[in-house]
């Protein structure tokens, strides 16, 4: 990553703040560039690339919103958090409904503009990172990487979509077996009278239709990985065939005498119980101590809020990429229905949302709609210009609060901290704004 990737960019055209901002923000090991015009900041956003930018809207040459419509125009653009008057909030929500990330006003506690741009543009986020940038998933991707100079059989556990399998590519591209194969098989999508034989291959005639030799995944993982996801779906007498691999590192195909040794690795991974399933007798456990040597749990997207945004923009990328779609981003009221939802199905529900909203949306920003059509009827042609002002105000209020009460998990004390205001406060703005549990 280059200087300017790791940096803040700052335009602001008063010099006392301007200063001050670039002092403190210092002392956090922030580094930044300063502008104190539209102008020179757009020209070295056209051939750098920022973590964020602070801009103030009011600017000597140009309007912050200006700047903001141009650098939106990039492929890449950064995250923009607006400094602004009281006279201006209304700008300010029309530029979060066109895609800025958030704003503060003026007078603002330096905290809390720390703990905003910290949410739009995570400055730890230097090195790694792959697996997200919740402390969670670096504790993840820590663990992964001690193991993978290792041979040690490792079983993740986690609930369905979490990214097991992504983390079991992680290890596997961390080791150096990298530049050998990754075999993954799903014991629950193969039918179990075949997953012997996609699992450890047969021999020619070993059974009516076996017309020729057929290398099972075991084998063809070669010095690789054979990644066994949905293991507690194997049938017991599988189970026991799996035992063999694991104990004498070799098997047998199907209608073979011949033992072949296996020379990969073997990661497993399972949504159930495992321990509970060898209580009730329906797992070995035997098989069950193998493949636990290390016990690693993949942790559910909800306990990671913080990699949301970020797994949006990589997978809106990615897919929009695919798709040949020209996408400008994620607006600002996507990113909150995306923080206050569950994710029952985890980062597979995440990635089918934003690939659903890609393919059907028709604006260049994915907007809550598009992730979350069933909560939406449609309006009637041109009702969003029909709000009054006020309307807009309370609108822009409940969404940055119900996203302040998402990154402190609901609890209202930190949350009136970071707002600025008493709890007493916040509580009756959350009542009043339907923020309220029923």
């Amino acid at each position: 990553m280059s200087h300017e990737e790791r940096c803040v960019a700052l335009v602001e055209d008063d010099p006392i703040m301007g200063e001050s901002l670039v002092q403190r923000l210092a002392l956090d090991g922030i580094a930044v560039r300063w502008w104190r015009n539209g102008r020179d900041a757009l020209t070295a956003m056209e051939t750098c690339r920022f973590r964020a930018v602070v801009c103030d809207i009011k600017l000597p040459d140009m309007s912050g919103e200006d700047l903001f419509d141009e650098t939106s125009r990039s492929a890449t653009p950064p995250p923009f958090l607006f400094i602004t008057g009281h006279g201006d909030i209304d700008q300010a929500v029309r530029l979060m409904r066109a895609g800025a990330a958030d704003y503060v006003t003026k007078p603002f506690d330096i905290e809390t503009l720390l703990t905003r741009l910290e949410a739009i543009g995570p400055v730890e986020d230097l090195e790694g990172g792959v697996l997200g940038r919740s402390a969670a998933a670096r504790r993840l991707e820590r663990l992964l990487l001690k193991l993978a100079t290792l041979n040690t059989t490792v079983l993740l556990s986690g609930e369905t979509g979490s990214g097991k399998e992504v983390a079991a590519r992680f290890l596997h591209a961390s080791s150096p077996r990298s530049g050998e194969p990754f075999m993954a098989v799903n014991c629950a999508a193969i039918p179990s009278h075949l997953l012997e034989s996609e699992l450890f291959g047969h021999e020619k005639g070993a059974f009516t239709g076996a017309t020729q030799r057929h290398l099972g995944y075991a084998e063809r993982a070669g010095a690789g990985v054979l990644f066994l996801d949905e293991i507690g779906e194997l049938h017991p007498d599988l189970q026991a065939k799996l035992l063999r691999l694991v104990q004498d590192r070799s098997f047998h195909r199907v209608g073979g005498e011949r033992p072949i040794a296996f020379n990969g690795r073997l990661l497993t991974a399972s949504n159930a119980d495992l321990a509970a399933m060898v209580g009730a007798g329906r797992f070995r456990e035997d098989l069950f101590y193998r493949i636990n040597v290390v016990s690693i749990e993949v942790p559910a997207l909800r306990d990671r809020p913080e990699d949301i945004p970020h797994l949006m923009e990589r997978f809106s990328t990615e897919l929009a990429g695919e798709m040949g779609r020209s996408l400008r981003g994620i607006d600002a009221a996507a990113k909150e229905a995306a923080l206050a939802y569950g994710w029952p199905g985890n980062i597979r529900e995440l990635r089918n949302r934003v690939e659903r909203a890609i393919a059907l949306g028709e604006g260049p920003w994915i907007s809550s709609s598009d992730l979350f059509p069933e909560r939406h009827e449609p309006e009637p042609a041109g009702s969003t210009f029909l709000q009054s002002l006020e309307d807009v105000r309370h609108d822009a209020e409940r969404r940055h609060i119900a996203r302040i009460l998402a990154s402190t998990g609901g609890e209202t004390g930190a949350a009136s901290k970071l707002l600025g205001i008493g709890r007493t406060t916040l509580w009756d703005k959350m009542k009043r704004l339907g923020l309220t549990p029923e």
